[in-house]
């Protein structure tokens, strides 16, 4: 027995050596995967000679625009102290507009930044925004920090999937749309990449994970076929976006096929609750089959599709609620001016929210009893065993027996 352990110590060592072998290869082809990809040249679309954004100080305000009834009108006068580019350390005269998505409302000690135009020795800057960068950071660290005391290892893994999705989205989609691939497609390789990488980081290389991972990939696939077949049914399309002006400008200059951008975001929005469906459902079959290995293929696809009907009907909600959720400012202008029922039923907007909406609430319903197949599948499929192994088991259950035997021989 003491040989039969050690030759067992050594096939996992063996298999932990290239397990971590193909880990670090993925790492390095995928680390210079992405650096290729970001080796891009930008087509100047607004000349920013002259032109930086920098931190700075309010020191006093020279003129105020704070009217008595609370509001603001026109533009304040402050003194701001620079505190970064080429005049840091010294203090400027400038103007804060008092818009709402330019300027600030300016008080002494406020943190703020500066765009500023620089032409030799004039300076033209005025107050951007309020200076939010570190508030933004800390609370992005307060909720890893929370992920990780409440989830534990657990909520450590979540939190590096979390951190490579958002890696891949910046370094990945977003090159690939500029160079001119195919949104769609650049969007599926990011949820397949990203799915595989997160879904290992949580359940590591089990069936659950395949069985998750390939639920997932088919959720979000008949979400954007989903929203293809409502597409070519409404006549709504990428064009018909608030922003399509500007993302024309991009198709003139670089070649972005600014059409498919509608539906690529689809797939990225609603890949987040259908990977929760699918490794939901994945890992609570695999605790079932755990506690009731007797238990046939037939039941457990039972079992599974009553998990996953629990599950549709809020997963669905959650999805539909945070797309209505961002329309709201929309809802409640159509609600204000009171809109007649056909021209809100029928505009763009409303189509767009809804077919978001509808689309990736597909993918959760259907992506259930995808899962719950693979998954029941995987749980049951035995694999057969070597002769060497089966006569080596035989051989040891009968020398338990006769161990057994001798024992109660001598009890007697």
């Amino acid at each position: 027995m003491k040989r039969i352990d050690t030759k067992q110590r050594r096939q996992l060592s063996k298999g932990g050596a290239v397990k971590w072998l193909c880990i670090f290869l993925f790492i390095a082809l995928f680390a210079a995967f992405v650096v290729k990809l970001n080796q891009v040249e930008k087509t100047e679309i607004v000349s920013r000679d002259g032109q930086s954004f920098e931190k700075a100080t309010v020191e006093e305000v020279l003129e105020d625009n704070l009217q008595p009834d609370g509001t603001r009108a026109g533009e304040q006068r402050v003194r701001v102290r620079i505190k970064t580019g080429e005049r840091a350390g010294e203090e400027l005269v400038v103007t804060s507009s008092s818009g709402y998505l330019f300027g600030a409302g300016c008080t002494p000690g406020m943190d703020v930044i500066i765009i500023q135009s620089v032409a030799g020795d004039t300076v033209i800057a005025s107050v951007y925004a309020q200076d939010r960068e570190w508030v933004i950071y800390i609370f992005a660290i307060l909720y890893i920090l929370a992920l990780c005391l409440v989830g534990g290892k657990q909520g450590i893994k979540g939190s590096a999937g979390l951190i490579f999705t958002f890696f891949c989205v910046i370094f990945v989609y977003l090159p690939c749309i500029y160079r001119g691939v195919s949104p769609f497609w650049s969007a599926v390789f990011v949820c397949m990449i990203t799915t595989i990488v997160t879904m290992y980081f949580i359940g590591g290389s089990t069936r659950k994970t395949v069985a998750a991972i390939a639920g997932t990939m088919i959720g979000v696939l008949i979400a954007g076929i989903a929203a293809q077949l409502f597409s070519l049914a409404s006549g709504i399309t990428g064009y018909n976006v608030s922003d399509i002006e500007s993302l024309l400008t991009l198709w003139n200059t670089n070649g972005i096929q600014v059409g498919g951008l509608l539906f690529s975001g689809l797939l990225i929005s609603s890949m987040g609750a259908v990977m929760d469906v699918a490794m939901s459902i994945s890992s609570s079959m695999a605790e079932i089959v755990n506690q009731n290995p007797s238990l046939s293929r037939k039941e457990l696809l039972k079992a599974g599709m009553q998990i996953g009907r629990d599950m549709m009907g809020t997963d669905s909600n959650t999805l539909i609620l945070a797309f209505a959720g961002s329309s709201v400012s929309m809802l409640i202008l159509d609600y204000a001016y009171d809109l007649p029922y056909q021209q809100i039923i029928n505009s763009n907007n409303i189509g767009i929210a809804i077919m978001q909406g509808l689309s990736g609430s597909f993918g959760i319903v259907l992506s259930v009893p995808f899962t719950v197949l693979i998954a029941a599948f995987l749980y049951k499929w035995k694999r057969k065993q070597p002769v060497s192994q089966i006569k080596l088991e035989e051989n040891e259950k009968n020398l338990q027996e006769t161990v057994t035997n001798i024992t109660e021989i001598g009890e007697r």
